[in-house]
């Protein structure tokens, strides 16, 4: 259960990540493969994303265009089901507003339960492409602390309708996010930070970290949090850089700054072997910094970045 790997007293520093179910059509070599490099570290746990659907046109005879929507990346629970079975690691699928009905939410419940998974990751998701501003999907929710509800209703024994449980399954435990700079529509940090609290209070038993590379923003962050009341275990999430357009593209995504050290470091970078092999500099240092903190864990996420993490983890653990 999510609580004891956090809360269970453990040796060395822990380590997790997070990886993507296959695109439609593609198989899961690549994915499998991302696995077993990064399984020789002893993960706590790994977490699954999910995907929204999205819009996608085809050109028809006569010049007109058919708009559909399509999951590009379905499979996050068959996905966690693998990976449980095959490695026996841990598994934590996300589970998220963006997208969903109530009812495919209950759905995601009831087929991770038949399948003694019982640990997830509640978070709002990201707004469709084509919108200018987060839309929650008819019949979904607009934010995750009513997702959070729906969850804690489902483990007292209640459908999202009010239909009482025949027999009640084994209860979730789960995990949310957590912004260190702020999540990008938090009007500041503190009003942030109180969503934070609200959802451990609604029964969240830790918190992952958006990705950033300043440790002293983490640092003022948590204490913050600390002060503010939230007790749960915050696991900073890491990824290393990899390519020449992530110096602009990464704070723009993922709404984080880059230390003036590392973007004069990345400047300095002629190919994407020059910004890895920085990436990886800093991000052994970054880590380091961190346990030299006293964190007790830390979460990467492996998008365009596996090889980076393989070689930080074999310095660091």
């Amino acid at each position: 259960m999510l609580s004891q790997l956090y809360t269970a007293k453990r040796g060395p520093i822990g380590f997790s990540f997070e990886v993507l179910p296959p695109l439609k059509g593609t198989g899961t070599a690549t994915l499998f493969k991302t696995i077993e490099m990064l399984a020789q570290f002893s993960p706590r746990h790994i977490n699954i994303t999910t995907h929204r659907a999205e819009y996608v046109y085809r050109e028809l005879e006569g010049g007109l265009v058919e708009r559909s929507r399509v999951r590009r990346r379905p499979g996050t629970i068959a996905i966690a089901a693998a990976i449980q079975q095959r490695w026996g690691i841990p598994v934590i699928p996300h589970i998220v507003c963006s997208g969903s009905t109530k009812q495919d939410i209950e759905y995601a419940l009831l087929d991770l339960q038949f399948l003694g998974i019982s640990d997830i990751f509640i978070l709002r998701g990201d707004k469709a492409k084509e919108e200018s501003m987060y839309q929650p999907t008819p019949g979904g929710y607009t934010h995750a602390v009513e997702l959070i509800d729906q969850v804690n209703r489902f483990n007292d024994g209640f459908f999202a309708d009010g239909t009482p449980m025949k027999v009640k399954g084994t209860p979730f435990e789960f995990g949310v996010a957590a912004y260190p700079e702020k999540h990008e529509e938090a009007p500041n940090l503190e009003s942030d930070i109180r969503v934070l609290l609200d959802k451990e209070r609604r029964g969240a038993k830790v918190a992952f970290t958006q990705l950033f590379y300043d440790n002293e923003k983490f640092y003022a962050f948590m204490k913050q949090a600390r002060q503010a009341g939230v007790t749960i275990p915050i696991i900073p999430g890491l990824k290393p850089l990899t390519k020449l357009t992530q110096l602009a593209s990464v704070p723009k995504t993922f709404r984080c700054d880059l230390p003036f050290a590392l973007s004069e470091e990345l400047r300095r970078c002629k190919t994407d072997d020059d910004v890895k092999q920085v990436g990886i500099e800093w991000g052994v240092n970054q880590c380091r910094d961190l346990i030299a903190h006293g964190i007790p864990s830390l979460h990467f996420y492996t998008l365009s970045a596996v090889d980076s993490i393989r070689q930080i983890a074999s310095q660091i653990y």
